[in-house]
């Protein structure tokens, strides 16, 4: 790090107002950013006194005994210079607050030493005062706050239990920890280690020292890079059958730094829309990496908050890159001479048009800047805010599910085997799960929503459904307002297969189905397709999708052959999202052979 400076009154005034020091947690957020950017490999944390007295020791690159008192006023920091720099911010840190309003509500000891001294320097502060001694310590910072809020009873008074305040203090100490794993991290509460990484330098396994094996165990890695813009993602997405009852397992970094970011947090649900049920949510730890200059973090005191100079491109990238990551298919390294290896042949897949690829698709027209992008909370909407004339608007989301062997720029190959003699089919459960002989366990599959997920990614890969013609058909009744959203979205009904002639103005029959659903009641459905709408018409097309899928696909207590089991499992092995159907539901459950072992009590 280099010398600390008194930023100059310009500076000042361009830096977002300073963050209070509202709890515990607060203080080791602000300390612990320092030992990042001072370069630590080892940072330790010791709560004690009920949250209000906090030790944070590291073995960084310390503080310069001339700049020992500059430090701790305000405004004064060795991270920026300029007001050229506010634009390219590299550190955790940059405002020259966080000390100087620490030492305001606490009594403060720092300890530190430079590589180029001998001894350290010893500072203590209280009341705002700061006395500074000669002292021997190693290399590295020791900062050490007792008595949090002793001047301050009120806000002393409105602090939650100690436990509650711990638990915060812990999930910033893990967010922090998630995403540097060549750090070595140590969070004590009153001499009892709570959470320790041991700095492997690898990002999974520093997840499964924070949280568990099984968390690791159902993960899938994300890893895309966009060379001309500057964009890398990387990190790990649960499969869709692991799922959370809240958002709180999405852990988001740009640049290595925590955020709250509606947009990073949107892709992330576009992603798993088609793949999760409702209120069901995966565990996600991404890092994307952005060139400073096109972030603007400088926008709210808790620098949890930012901005971007192309919110599009970077929507699309994130979503892209997730939905690549869980995919069937994986990127590989590209070599350097150009070569193109086809996907395996799959009926699933359209050779026609569309991809994910590295050239990002816009949602919007290409401009250097949008304005604003506005989020509806309540019915959980994106719209985009046009800066040349201020109209709002909601995004055409593309589909990324198709894929072009054309226009496929990097390498993929299969991470699922293909459906091969070794997968014994014993037989089937309750004439509604099919029993699978893996080499290390018991795999069991939901027959129907195998199909299911089949069907889905079949029909949404393909340019043209294959319809029946319908000679006699019922007459149905709807409601006018049924009437009217058919009327509407006559489009999206031939689309996938159907032909829907009105009779009258609430009567119609159906003169054309997709050919899979030749043997199903049209009345039935058409009344899950109007059912499952709930006022969401622009979701219109996909209900019909999913309806479509669903209809066409064995059903639960049908008596399948062995030849019937087979095509299904085989079907289901070729799609890229194995995991659950377009409901959510899981696909399937495996049982490790060591369980089935141990409940006979059996060795192997």
């Amino acid at each position: 790090m280099g010398r600390i400076k008194q930023l100059s009154k310009n500076i000042i005034n361009q830096i977002a107002a300073g963050e209070v020091i509202e709890r515990p947690a607060s203080v080791v957020k602000e300390l612990m950013e320092n030992s990042v950017d001072a370069g630590a490999t080892k940072i330790s944390v010791e709560i004690t006194n009920e949250c209000r007295n906090i030790r944070v020791a590291d073995n960084g690159s310390g503080i310069h005994p001339d700049d020992i008192m500059l430090a701790f006023s305000k405004h004064a920091t060795s991270k920026i210079a300029s007001e050229e720099d506010l634009f390219d911010i590299e550190t955790l840190g940059f405002r020259g607050e966080a000390l100087s309003s620490i030492i305001s509500i606490s009594k403060l000891t720092c300890t530190t030493r430079t590589k180029d001294f001998d001894n350290g320097t010893k500072v203590v502060c209280e009341n705002s005062e700061v006395k500074q001694v000669p002292s021997g310590c190693a290399v590295g910072t020791i900062m050490e706050v007792k008595d949090l809020f002793y001047n301050i009873p009120a806000r002393l008074k409105f602090l939650r239990n100690p436990n509650t305040e711990f638990s915060y203090i812990q999930e910033m100490v893990q967010s922090i920890a998630i995403i540097n794993p060549d750090i070595a991290f140590e969070l004590k509460k009153n001499g009892k280690t709570v959470l320790k990484t041991t700095a492997q330098g690898d990002l999974k396994r520093n997840l499964k020292e924070i949280f568990s094996q099984s968390v690791t165990d159902n993960l899938k890695e994300v890893l895309k890079t966009d060379e001309l813009a500057g964009l890398k993602i990387y990190g790990y997405v649960s499969t869709p059958d692991y799922t959370r009852s809240s958002k709180k397992d999405y852990h988001i970094y740009i640049n290595s730094r925590t955020v709250k970011c509606p947009v990073f947090q949107k892709a992330i649900d576009m992603a798993y829309r088609d793949l999760m049920a409702n209120g069901k949510y995966p565990f996600v730890v991404l890092n994307l990496q952005i060139p400073p200059c096109d972030v603007d973090v400088n926008v709210h005191p808790s620098k949890k908050e930012v901005r971007y100079r192309n919110v599009n491109q970077i929507f699309n990238f994130i979503m892209a890159s997730i939905i690549g990551g869980l995919s069937n298919y994986k990127e590989i390294d590209k070599p350097e001479t150009p070569e193109y290896k086809p996907l395996p042949k799959s009926d699933n897949i359209d050779n026609s048009e569309g991809t994910v690829n590295d050239n990002v698709v816009s949602l919007f027209p290409q401009k250097e800047q949008v304005s604003d992008v506005i989020f509806d909370k309540q019915n959980d909407d994106m719209y985009v805010k046009e800066e040349f004339d201020g109209s709002i608007r909601k995004p055409e989301i593309p589909n990324f599910n198709t894929t072009s062997h054309a226009s496929q720029s990097r390498f993929f190959e299969s991470e699922h085997k293909s459906v091969e003699p070794e997968d014994v089919i014993v037989g089937q459960y309750k004439n509604t799960y099919i029993l699978i002989e893996l080499e290390d366990g018991l795999e069991i599959v939901d027959q129907h929503i195998a199909e299911e997920r089949y069907n889905y990614e079949k029909l949404k890969s393909e340019k043209e459904i294959a319809s029946q013609l319908v000679f006699i058909s019922d007459v149905l009744t709807v409601s006018a307002s049924e009437a009217e959203i058919i009327k509407e979205n006559t489009d999206k009904f031939e689309r996938f297969g159907y032909g829907i002639e009105f009779t009258s103005d609430t009567e119609l029959v159906f003169r054309k189905v997709p050919m899979l659903l030749s043997k199903v009641n049209p009345k039935e459905i058409l009344s899950d397709i109007l059912d499952n709408i709930e006022g969401d018409i622009d979701g219109l097309e996909e209900h019909i999708l999913k309806t479509t899928a669903c209809k066409a696909s064995v059903k639960a207590g049908q008596k399948l052959s062995l030849w019937q089991m087979q095509e299904i499992i085989k079907k289901w092995r070729t799609t890229k999202m194995p995991y659950t159907c377009p409901h959510g539901r899981p696909v399937n459950k495996i049982i490790p052979h060591k369980e089935l072992a141990g409940w006979f009590q059996r060795n192997s």
